[in-house]
């Protein structure tokens, strides 16, 4: 068995008949809408899609950039990125800002009662203004030749992230603005050399969310996980598509 992978797992299961809460993650979320086969095989079921290996140089971004957001957060200033953006607001200097960060820990929750499933969303940042709306912020790294934006189909998924964070926050009673910002460090190919550093160029990119389908996407999800058969997949489903085109193969060179 691989040290990085368990094909098939026997804990954090859902059972139908349990009476308790069931945590259900903002990625297990999207998971679902992007394959409610793959999200019932892994949450229903315990096979779960091969995880991706981590991109060191992303969470190495993340850190830093968590460290200087940090240290205006505790001076109540605001980054020169903010400034630059004309946007009047601060790190939000909240007690409860590390566990909303902690993945492992539950980072935000809520508890939805009509499907009793505990959902969960951790967040890189979270900024204040005047108003008292607190602002919903994704740090975002990559290296590209382009500017970066969100318009590309797959970043869907990077638009999910934000309604479902801006969704938790108005669950726990907070005043949320409907836009957030994604914080995009892009890393600079152009240099003559790498002279042991790579240099990024870092954007400030609105985003107006819209949370309204997050409660009935979670009722969706809920009744996947009652129901006693294996959903259809997404016909766009790479895992999916992998794994009958294997099969077909091997049924071939059986017969």
């Amino acid at each position: 068995m691989s040290r990085f992978y368990n094909p098939k797992r026997s804990r954090n299961l859902f059972d139908p008949a349990s009476p308790q809460p069931f945590k259900i993650s903002r990625s297990k979320i999207d998971l679902f809408l992007n394959c409610p086969r793959c999200f019932y095989l892994d949450r229903r079921l315990g096979v779960g899609q091969p995880p991706g290996f981590p991109f060191a140089l992303n969470s190495a971004v993340d850190k830093l950039l968590k460290k200087e957001f940090d240290a205006h957060r505790a001076a109540g200033s605001a980054h020169p990125l903010i400034k630059s953006y004309g946007l009047d607001a601060i790190p939000w200097n909240h007690p409860k800002i590390d566990d909303w960060r902690d993945a492992l820990g539950g980072g935000v929750q809520h508890l939805h009662p009509q499907t009793n499933l505990i959902i969960t969303g951790a967040i890189d940042d979270v900024w204040i203004n005047p108003q008292q709306e607190i602002i919903i912020v994704d740090y975002k790294a990559t290296a590209k030749d382009s500017e970066v934006n969100l318009d590309a189909d797959w970043q869907i998924g990077y638009k999910r992230q934000m309604e479902i964070y801006q969704w938790l926050f108005r669950k726990n009673n907070f005043k949320v603005s409907d836009t957030g910002y994604f914080v995009y460090a892009n890393g600079d190919a152009d240099k003559a050399a790498f002279d042991a550093k790579l240099e990024f160029s870092v954007s400030l990119l609105p985003y107006v969310g819209n949370d309204s389908w997050v409660d009935q996407a979670i009722v969706d999800l809920h009744q996947c996980l009652m129901s006693g058969e294996i959903p259809l997949s997404n016909p766009e489903c790479d895992y999916c598509l992998y794994r009958e085109a294997a099969s077909e193969v091997e049924e071939d060179i059986r017969s």
